[in-house]
């Protein structure tokens, strides 16, 4: 991944050779904020909170009843810079209040 930001900016110097430092400094940013959007949903991926059993389902912030599963879903995110990120967890439902739970992780 680093890579990708080294390789990257040698390409922008190469069509940008007088760039100023402001621009280079500024091409840098983002390209440093785009891998640590992918480094933040990737590690948030291998969270124990994306997988949970029956027996340690989560209970209801609502009413205190243990969540069921309701299988899969997407979530999108923004990242304190405003990165999109998307992250796919198990979602659960109270049966009691109907209260939705998506783990951040």
């Amino acid at each position: 991944m680093e890579e990708e930001v080294v390789s990257g900016m040698k390409a922008w110097r190469e069509v940008h050779p007088k760039a100023t430092l402001r621009e280079i400094e500024r091409e840098l940013d983002e390209r440093l904020s785009q891998l640590r959007a992918k480094l933040l949903a990737e590690s948030a991926m291998t969270s124990e909170a994306t997988n949970w059993g029956k027996e340690e389902a989560p209970v209801c912030r609502e009413c205190g009843q243990k969540m069921e599963k309701r299988g899969e879903e997407k979530r999108r995110l923004k990242t304190g810079d405003g990165k999109e990120i998307e992250l796919k967890r198990q979602y659960a439902n109270c049966p009691a209040c109907g209260a939705g739970f998506f783990p951040s992780g």
